[in-house]
């Protein structure tokens, strides 16, 4: 009698609008190829579309203008695109995110994942928008990420929402143009030049942040932390 070998189980792919819990979320997407990305948003998948250049350029300026606040502020992180355990039925992948490390809300586990929210998240919303305006960003709301940014490329508009009485609220530009984070003190952002394209001026600006009282006091409050 000649014994057959089993049949190696095949992993399904993950397709958009898939429901799934998260550890068989995570199964399915450990599965696929290197650069494919996928999103487990309320309990829902949604694969992403290739990156065209209307996504990848200002996903760029906004790293660029995170990166520079981190650097300048030790004990705090940026990410891109790091896949983040919010809850049981969500695990997204922000396109940039910035949190304080050890004693902030988020942690990264043993296999290499951020879990918790992170203090901010930032989104390009292109074909996505529905989802990062819609479900998404309920999905942060709910699990407390205090600040959430939004870049929507096609209209060309940004908005900067506040968590205040666990609502988001549209935080406005003050007098000169310039949105100040509350959670990362000197993070600030002069919008009109961001949407113009114009980095350098983003970079005075957060220049101008940088040196603040507030800020030297937030590195200082991080450096007691530690």
């Amino acid at each position: 009698m000649v014994l057959q070998q089993p049949k190696s189980q095949l992993v399904p792919p993950l397709e958009s609008g898939d429901r799934l819990t998260r550890a068989e979320f995570e199964r399915r997407y450990e599965a696929t190829p290197e650069h494919f990305k996928a999103e487990l948003i309320e309990g829902v998948v949604y694969v992403a579309s290739p990156v065209r250049a209307f996504h990848g350029d200002p996903h760029f300026n906004l790293i660029t203008w995170l990166g520079v606040y981190s650097v300048a502020t030790p004990g705090t992180q940026g990410s891109d695109n790091a896949t983040t355990r919010l809850d049981l039925d969500n695990e997204p992948q922000p396109d940039a995110m910035l949190r304080v490390v050890r004693s902030g809300t988020t942690q990264v586990s043993e296999d290499g994942y951020i879990e918790g929210a992170p203090e901010l998240v930032a989104e390009i919303a292109t074909s996505s928008a529905a989802i990062d305006l819609g479900a998404k960003m309920n999905a942060y709301r709910r699990n407390r990420v205090q600040e959430y940014l939004v870049w929507q490329t096609f209209e060309n508009r940004f908005s900067w929402f506040r968590l205040e009485n666990e609502q988001y609220v549209l935080v406005e530009p003050n007098d000169t143009g310039i949105i100040q984070s509350q959670v990362f003190p000197g993070l600030w952002l002069d919008v009109t030049a961001l949407l113009n394209g114009e980095m350098i001026t983003v970079l005075n600006a957060l220049q101008g942040g940088l040196q603040s009282p507030e800020h030297q006091a937030f590195v200082q409050e991080l450096v007691e932390r530690f």
